[in-house]
């Protein structure tokens, strides 16, 4: 069959910088190569999950095809965690600005952020990054094959792509997954943007709407308002980051009045309507009636796997609408020779996640004969972390799945308040909690909201997988002042918990005698 033509791809705006993005994630030269007449592996979707995927096989010596039909990279790269975190560090740089005259350092009121200009950092950041990700990188480096174009499964071990047929041993579906637009009257109309399109923006929106009170729309929300935008935030339901504990939805949400995002929960949005460039929402809060009128709506109400045009039925492959391809604890799915990992499966939509569980596919997929060395993807200890400042890192349990445990915890919990550095900082917003096994100090997890909880949740992690206990970090010296000394006064109280019982008594009675 003859290979149908790569299809260009443009990312706007088409400065430079994107050009070189362009160039290296879906180069349109690109010829794909002659199909190998069997692969060991073929690898359906170019994101971090199938990025890492391809590249472990191939460094192990494997035949593998790396197929993508958009940017390499996917979404991490392209329009996640790379611009994402570009324009969160620009508005902290903006905010650190606005309140320095409370440090002795005065600035002029008239002085802002320009807009043009801290895109134009992000997608420089961005170009250069997107090297790591790159066709050429992957071939020459890797060894992988790479196919530009859509895809599908034409039979159990044949994948269709441009007009060629890929042969395989083993197949991966790493699809990854594109936002969910909710059905709201004229909001088509309206028109709205997402994360897939918030970073081609040159202008600044003097005002704008986040429908989605999670870890996308809080993030973009406070990055908004500090670069000068004008935000109001609408949660359908009673708390923002509803899966994160309440005590720290609340902080955020203080943090956010006091930055001048106008956050509404319990916001039933029933249409939207536009007139002369600005666009009306209007609402229901418990009842009352409100509307909110702003230049740009940005929808960040959660995401949905990526599994249409796969011809997945054709293979034996079981698929949900909402939850993805459905996988066993091994990332295998119900055609026992094809695999899935990342957005387009799991529950933890994250990079790291992807990437760790992309590791125990080619683990598992090429590597385990009989089942014999398979691994679990419920074995991972996976953190996570929301960017926003202050920013919340999670690991483990949490409080909520606590309440639902048969077995006793128990938490130790030490407000930044407490902590010099943080005093010294006034980044005192937040806290560290700690959850051990009751009667021992094996943790179970823990949360840290603070300025670089990200950074600092992986103490914990490590403590974690390494089965080091809360009374070894207790017995760890902290250079001071640090705001990580937050753990360690947590493992500090949970000595004191044993320190108060039978050893205070020996104590006493050998100092007694001591006299």
């Amino acid at each position: 069959m003859t290979q149908l033509e790569n299809q260009p791809i443009t990312v706007s705006p088409m400065d430079e910088f994107n050009q070189t993005l362009v160039e290296n994630l879906h180069p349109s030269h690109w010829k794909n190569p002659q199909p190998e007449r069997c692969y060991n592996l073929v690898v359906i979707g170019g994101g971090t999950a199938g990025l890492v995927t391809a590249a472990g096989a191939g460094l192990l010596g494997g035949k593998v095809a790396l197929i993508e039909q958009n940017l390499l990279g996917g979404d991490c790269t392209n329009v996640g965690c790379v611009p994402s975190k570009a324009l969160i560090r620009s508005s902290r740089i903006a905010a650190a600005v606005g309140i320095a005259s409370e440090y002795g350092i005065p600035v002029p009121e008239s002085v802002k952020a320009d807009f043009s200009v801290v895109m134009e950092q992000m997608r420089k950041v961005r170009s250069q990054i997107s090297f790591n990700d790159s066709a050429t990188r992957f071939q020459e480096e890797f060894g992988v094959d790479i196919f530009l174009g859509k895809a599908h499964f034409s039979s159990s071990n044949t994948i269709d792509v441009g007009g060629q047929k890929l042969r395989f041993k083993k197949a991966v579906i790493a699809t990854g997954s594109h936002p969910i637009i909710p059905q709201i009257e004229g909001l088509e109309t309206a028109g709205y943007l997402t994360n897939e399109t918030v970073f081609s923006l040159t202008k600044l929106p003097e005002s704008i709407a986040v429908i989605g009170g999670g870890y996308i729309g809080c993030e973009l929300a406070q990055t908004f308002q500090r670069l000068g935008s004008k935000v109001v935030l609408l949660q359908k339901g009673k708390q923002l980051l509803k899966r994160s504990d309440i005590e720290v939805s609340d902080l955020i949400q203080e943090v956010f009045a006091r930055e001048g995002i106008y956050t509404v929960l319990n916001a039933d949005i029933k249409r939207i309507e536009s007139e002369n460039g600005k666009k009306t929402i209007y609402y229901d809060v418990l009842g009352i009636e409100k509307q909110s009128t702003v230049d740009e709506i940005i929808v960040a109400v959660g995401r949905e796997p990526n599994i249409t045009g796969l011809n997945l039925e054709a293979i034996g492959v079981q698929s949900d609408a909402k939850k993805g391809i459905i996988i066993n604890d091994y990332l295998q799915t119900t055609n026992p020779n094809i695999y899935a990992v990342g957005d387009v499966c799991m529950e933890s939509k994250f990079t790291h996640a992807a990437d760790a569980a992309a590791r125990i596919v080619v683990q598992n997929a090429l590597f385990s004969v009989f089942g014999i060395g398979r691994k679990k993807l419920s074995n991972l200890i996976i953190p996570s972390c929301i960017y926003t400042d202050p920013e919340v890192a999670q690991v483990g349990i949490t409080e909520t799945e606590i309440l639902r445990r048969p077995e006793r915890v128990k938490t130790f919990y030490v407000p930044l308040s407490e902590i010099d550095r943080a005093c010294i900082d006034r980044q005192t917003d937040g806290f560290a909690k700690v959850h051990v096994r009751h009667g021992s100090d094996q943790i179970l997890g823990a949360t840290i909201v603070a300025a670089h909880a990200g950074e600092m949740i992986n103490q914990i992690t490590l403590a974690m997988v390494a089965n080091i206990g809360l009374g070894t970090i207790a017995n760890t010296i902290y250079p001071y002042p640090t705001q990580a000394e937050v753990i360690r006064k947590a493992a500090d109280k949970y000595n004191f918990t044993w320190l108060k019982g039978w050893v205070k008594k020996l104590a006493s009675i050998w100092l007694s005698w001591q006299r």
